[in-house]
């Protein structure tokens, strides 16, 4: 079985799409698809379907999918130990990622670390915390972020925490208040994550022990998204602050907001293997250049 075939299953399970596979693996959307169609016929099985312009993975793709990764991943760290025998500076690390994490406070710290690993390459999985749990599970990258909880015993976990921020609309009359409280935000529009979340849950919190209620305009699931809507003036938020970093240099205004709350997570790797060099460096960094504390 040739593992181009093997290579591109992975990228096509690991991304949810043909196009973004292909972009992973440096081919185009065409050939992925003809080697996805060369292994179906190989095994004489159907490993993909599409449903309402969706593709989907079969059962039995699942199933193929934890032995492929096991395959690749012996060729590859085999390749790695090679590659580490002739270079010092070369490695390969996987990485999970919730999307938050993923899209403002992990970048830098891999920009940072590859610096010091010029021959390495980083495999970044971003998809959403309970995804990021599941892969853990069969040990699909070597380091994982998701939110708590992480209910696997095969797993070294990390908890961390980062203190949140209220973000206002550019301009916003609230902006000349130093630190943003509930009593503040009475009868201000909100936007917040998905009810059951448990910061929108701690935030409720804040503003009943306030005797203050909370006006929703909107429901969101990613706190970019809700950052979004505040630039459009929906509304205004509360975020991590690696997260309220970003948006505050694009014009959004960042505040302190009391009760003191905070976003935590979790930071997690397989127990069945050792930490690589770059893997083990690239944790260093994190918890050097992070906005992160431990819990």
């Amino acid at each position: 079985m040739d593992t181009r075939h093997l290579e591109a299953f992975r990228a096509v399970i690991e991304t949810g799409s043909m196009t973004a596979a292909a972009a992973l693996t440096g081919k185009s959307q065409p050939a992925v698809s003809n080697l996805i169609t060369r292994l179906e016929d190989e095994l004489g099985l159907a490993l993909f379907k599409r449903r309402k312009g969706k593709l989907e993975a079969t059962p039995e793709a699942a199933l193929f999918y934890e032995e492929a990764r096991r395959a690749l991943g012996v060729l590859e760290r085999t390749v790695q130990v090679a590659r580490d025998l002739k270079r010092v500076k070369s490695g390969t690390l996987a990485l999970a990622s919730q999307p938050g994490l993923a899209t403002y406070v992990l970048p830098p710290i891999i920009a940072e670390l590859m610096k010091r690993w010029p021959d390495g390459t980083v495999r970044f999985i971003t998809r959403s915390s309970p995804t990021v749990r599941d892969l853990g599970r069969i040990d699909a990258f070597d380091i994982g972020f998701a939110e708590l909880p992480i209910d696997s015993p095969a797993a070294i976990i990390e908890v961390f925490e980062i203190e949140c921020v209220a973000v206002l609309p550019a301009g916003h009359p609230l902006g000349r208040h130093q630190v943003i409280t509930p009593a503040l935000l009475d009868g201000v529009p909100f936007i917040s994550l998905y009810a059951d979340h448990f910061l929108h849950e701690a935030i409720e919190r804040a503003f009943a022990e306030s005797s203050v209620p909370l006006k929703m305009a909107a429901h969101v699931e990613f706190f970019g998204s809700a950052c979004a809507l505040v630039m459009e003036n929906l509304g205004v938020t509360i975020v991590d602050a690696s997260t309220g970093a970003h948006f505050d240099k694009i014009g959004l205004a960042i505040r302190p907001f009391k009760p003191t709350l905070f976003y935590k997570f979790a930071m997690f790797r397989p127990t069945n293997r050792p930490l690589s060099r770059i893997a083990l460096d690239f944790v260093a960094e994190f918890k050097r250049m992070s906005t992160a504390r431990p819990a």
